[in-house]
């Protein structure tokens, strides 16, 4: 599963990032934040208007929007 597919509070461990479906500038960025491999997450929140956009995820003890189209190039594995 993507990590936009979690439910709200759902924990999950990252455990793959199609790096090659985001800009070389949004992946750097996501990996500053600790969005990588390994990066234990949960779905904070998720935007109230159309697509949801953005998302609210929390990566240890910091929470962070995302593009819902950041959080589908991430696949999670429940915890």
């Amino acid at each position: 599963m993507t990590l936009d597919q979690l439910d709200r509070g759902q924990r999950a461990t990252v455990v793959a990032v199609d790096w090659a479906s985001l800009a070389p500038e949004d992946a750097k960025r996501l990996r500053a934040m600790g969005l990588d491999e390994g990066a234990s997450v949960s779905l904070a929140h998720r935007g109230m208007f159309g697509g949801g956009d953005p998302l609210a995820v929390t990566v240890g003890r910091m929470t962070v929007a995302l593009r819902r189209a950041h959080a589908a190039a991430m696949q999670v594995e429940r915890a």
